[in-house]
Formats: structure tokens, C-alpha cells, sequence
């Protein structure tokens, strides 16, 4: 028997809620071996990030091959990633090993909003890691930050466009691109899929949970896309089981309270409540 080998490069949530624990929980519960490279130690909880301590490329690029050349990955999943030289050394080693189905959250900024990102690695994410990506997964306000665009102008924006960001992120050298509309101000949610093989849309629409608990969704459902490739499920079927498990952890969730600002969704909630 083989496991499904899941690896998520990120930083590390001491509050437990997102980055390398939220993924690796959401690889325990799709099913999936779970492996991590992290590339930063971040001080967290539910209301705020009050430090960051960055890991060294070369201890990052340690940790990479010690997994490819022993264990190798059906998937990786790529979260916070704060600096130039951490994503040239990630790119670099993942090309090296002709790694599958990369999945990159462009992690910029907390659900607190707390900055997560140094300024010049923006460039550094469109030029050097989208180009081998399957997948993109942004948010209104991180597809904003790359597209140069004042954030208000995506958060009011209608479907048409919306979908004229999916095409332009497309631009990056990213296969696709996975547009999430959580932000937006709307009482449904609305996220987008565009294949640039074949300039293909596909729009996933949800009602909005009413929750305080989104600590870590975006790290969920980029996780939960790149178990699902794994499994060799079609990106487009990926991205709608993703979207029914992290709806699933929300609304489970919601009950909870953990902390005083943010929690976190319920990623067990298929085993346990």
C-alpha cells in the first residue's frame, strides 16, 4: 500500500490555525501523508502576529531534498514564503526534482492583517515560482497586491471583473488560476477557476457564513486543492471538493470559540465535533 505524499512548504502558526499545521491537518483529513518544509517560525494567535523568524535558504533547501530524495511527493502546497531568496531557493529545488502539482497560496498578509511579506518578494512570487505552478490561489486582497490595483476595486468588483483578473494573474506563467472571493461585499461567495491551456472559466458560487472562525481558509482550501490533485482528481473536480471541505469546516467551526479574534475552522469535523 502507498500513501498519497503530501508536502507543504510554509511557515509555522503557533496558534495552530493556519500556515504548516492548518495544511497538515487538512492532509490528515482528506486522507493523506503529510510532510513539511518550513521556512519560517512565526509568533501567532487568533488576533495578532507578533513575530517572524525567517529559516535560511540553505536549511530550507536541506529540508526539501531530504524529503524528495527519500520519500518524493504526489503534491506541494506552498504557503508564506517571506523573502526573494527563500522563493528562488524553493523554485529552484522544486524544478530540480520536476516536482507535480504545485499548488502556491501567495501568502502576503493575515487574516489580522498583519504584514507577512517582504516588499520586493511580490516580484519575486510572479516571476520565479508562478511560472511552475499548476495552481495559483489568491485572494481578492493578494490578487490586488500583484495585479498593482487598489484593493477596493476588487473587493466591489462584479463577475466580468473578477474575470478579467483570473486572465491577467494568468499572465504570471501560473496553469491556472484559483480566484477567491471571500473578501468580496456580498452575502454569497464567489471564487473563480481560469485554465490558461484553454482560457477556460469556471465559476464555484457559495452562501456566506456568518463566522468570526476563518483563521487559516485560505491555507485550508489550498491544502485540501493540492490533496485532491494528488489523488489524481481533475483540477477543476479538485477545486469543487476543496470548496465543499473547507464550507464543511466553516460551518462546523462556527460554533467554536477559540481565543478572542479570529479562530479557527474545524478541519476534523467529518470525525469529531
Amino acid at each position: 500500500m502507498k500513501y498519497y505524499r503530501l508536502l507543504t512548504i510554509a511557515g509555522s502558526d503557533s496558534g495552530g490555525g493556519a500556515g504548516i499545521q492548518a495544511d497538515l491537518k487538512t492532509f490528515s483529513a482528506l486522507g493523506c501523508y503529510g510532510m513539511s518544509v518550513i521556512c519560517a517560525l512565526t509568533a501567532q494567535n487568533t488576533r495578532a502576529v507578533t513575530g517572524i523568524y525567517p529559516v535560511s535558504p540553505e536549511f530550507i533547501s536541506l529540508q526539501i531534498d531530504a524529503i524528495m530524495e527519500d520519500i518524493g511527493v504526489d503534491a506541494v502546497k506552498i504557503g508564506m514564503l517571506h523573502s526573494p531568496e527563500v522563493i528562488t531557493t524553493v523554485a529552484e529545488r522544486l524544478k530540480h526534482y520536476g516536482t507535480p502539482n504545485i499548488v502556491v497560496d501567495p501568502v502576503m498578509v493575515s487574516t489580522c492583517g498583519d504584514k507577512l511579506l517582504q516588499d520586493d518578494a511580490v516580484d519575486a512570487l510572479k516571476t520565479v515560482l508562478f511560472p511552475i505552478a499548476a495552481v495559483i490561489t489568491p485572494n481578492l486582497p493578494e490578487a490586488a497586491m500583484l495585479l498593482r490595483q487598489p484593493v477596493e476595486a476588487l473587493l466591489g468588483a462584479d463577475s466580468s471583473q473578477l474575470e478579467s483578473a483570473c486572465k491577467n494573474l494568468s499572465v504570471f506563467g501560473a496553469q491556472a488560476v484559483v480566484l477567491k472571493g471571500g473578501h468580496a461585499k456580498s452575502h454569497r461567495t464567489l471564487d473563480l477557476l481560469y485554465t490558461a491551456n484553454d482560457g477556460r472559466l469556471k465559476q464555484f458560487e457559495s452562501t456566506r457564513i456568518d463566522t468570526r472562525n476563518t483563521h487559516g481558509t485560505g491555507c485550508t482550501l489550498s491544502s485540501a486543492i493540492a490533496a485532491h490533485l494528488a489523488k489524481g482528481h481533475s483540477l477543476e473536480d479538485a477545486v469543487l471538493q476543496a470548496k465543499n471541505y473547507i464550507t464543511g469546516a466553516l460551518e462546523a467551526g462556527a460554533a467554536y470559540q477559540l481565543g478572542n479574534g479570529h479562530g479557527p475552522v474545524h478541519h476534523f469535523y467529518r470525525y469529531w465535533k
